[in-house]
């Protein structure tokens, strides 16, 4: 009895650091930073960790990280369903030469990224930046300034560029100026590759001062894409407001109820004859060119203010439906 209790005891021994060893794998499902917080924490409310990047590791797929107050808490890349909200204080990321948050997770990805503030000091390439396998992104209370890359190629507010699948990103309430390193860039910039799809779609947000304010480019060779904005200001910027180009995959856009004001180029703009632009119950005023069309689909509800621009550029063919008019 003896010798088997010894044994007993010695496996129990044995096990002890296997039962003490798991807990420290393991992922939690909402994890914490906080400004004066540590990246060997885990990440718990009482013990957070410094940035992004170190709570990232810690958190399971499609768990949240939340902000205990304010702070920088750095660029961050993200491979898998996540949140990071930061609902009562700011989340700060100084993205000096490099991106803000970079978005590549699998197909079906779920990522929400909400009251996060992201300065790019003239040299950061992309604020958000979504590539790989569509996926779908809710950005909500998102302030995005000066990525512009120190006049490189890349340089965006948030660039949507998939090479596969179909991303779907909503962009609430953000505020996107200051973007943008040459004319091919934008606050926010759509670019599929390979065939791939984008699907964007903006309420309430202001796109100011920017290289363009919203840029639907085909030329990555990209598949059929949709761009909805509604209620939002997209101004003062060096080239275009909106604008549409493709002579590939069909591209839509569809504008209302907007301001699209001051733009030293064109308030709304498409080109090529895969590209179409609705318009509808905007004021385009202040343009250099209010509505351009070379070579694209260009169609109106009728209830636009277009007036005071260098050329207003009208009139716009009626959006049509089954032979019905819309007035």
């Amino acid at each position: 009895m003896r010798k088997i209790a010894l044994s007993v005891a010695a496996l129990g021994l044995a096990l002890t650091p296997l039962l003490f060893a798991a807990p420290a794998h393991a992922q939690a499902t909402r994890t914490w930073v906080s400004g004066v917080g540590d990246d060997a924490n885990p990440c718990s409310r009482t013990a957070p960790c410094k940035t992004y990047a170190g709570a990232i590791s810690k958190t399971a797929g499609g768990g949240e990280i939340n902000c205990l107050d304010p702070g920088g808490f750095g660029s961050v890349t993200i491979t898998k369903s996540l949140s990071i909200v930061c609902d009562y204080t700011e989340g700060g990321v100084l993205a000096n030469g490099v991106f803000g948050f970079n978005i590549n997770a699998p197909a079906g990805s779920l990522i929400t990224l909400k009251g996060q503030d992201v300065e790019c000091v003239g040299t950061g390439t992309n604020g958000i930046q979504i590539l790989g396998v569509g996926v779908t992104v809710h950005i909500h209370k998102v302030q995005i300034r000066n990525c512009r890359n120190s006049g490189g190629s890349n340089g965006n507010g948030i660039l949507v560029a998939p090479s596969s699948g179909t991303a779907i990103v909503f962009v609430t309430d953000g505020y996107i100026t200051g973007n943008g390193g040459t004319i091919s860039n934008a606050g926010i910039l759509m670019k599929p590759t390979g065939g791939a799809s984008a699907n964007v779609s903006v309420f309430r947000a202001s796109l100011e001062a920017n290289t363009n304010g919203i840029f639907m480019d085909g030329s990555g060779g990209a598949g059929p894409s949709n761009l909805v904005v509604r209620d939002s200001t997209i101004s003062d910027n060096a080239f275009n407001g909106v604008s549409v180009s493709s002579t590939g995959g069909a591209f839509i856009a569809t504008v209302t109820n907007s301001m699209v004001g001051l733009n030293a180029a064109s308030g709304v703009s498409a080109g090529g004859v895969q590209a179409t632009l609705r318009i509808g119950g905007n004021t385009i005023a202040g343009n250099v060119t209010g509505v351009n069309n070379v070579g694209a689909t260009v169609q109106s509800f009728k209830n636009n203010m277009i007036a005071g621009n260098g050329s207003d550029g009208t009139p716009v063919n009626p959006v049509s439906s089954g032979g019905l008019i819309l007035n």
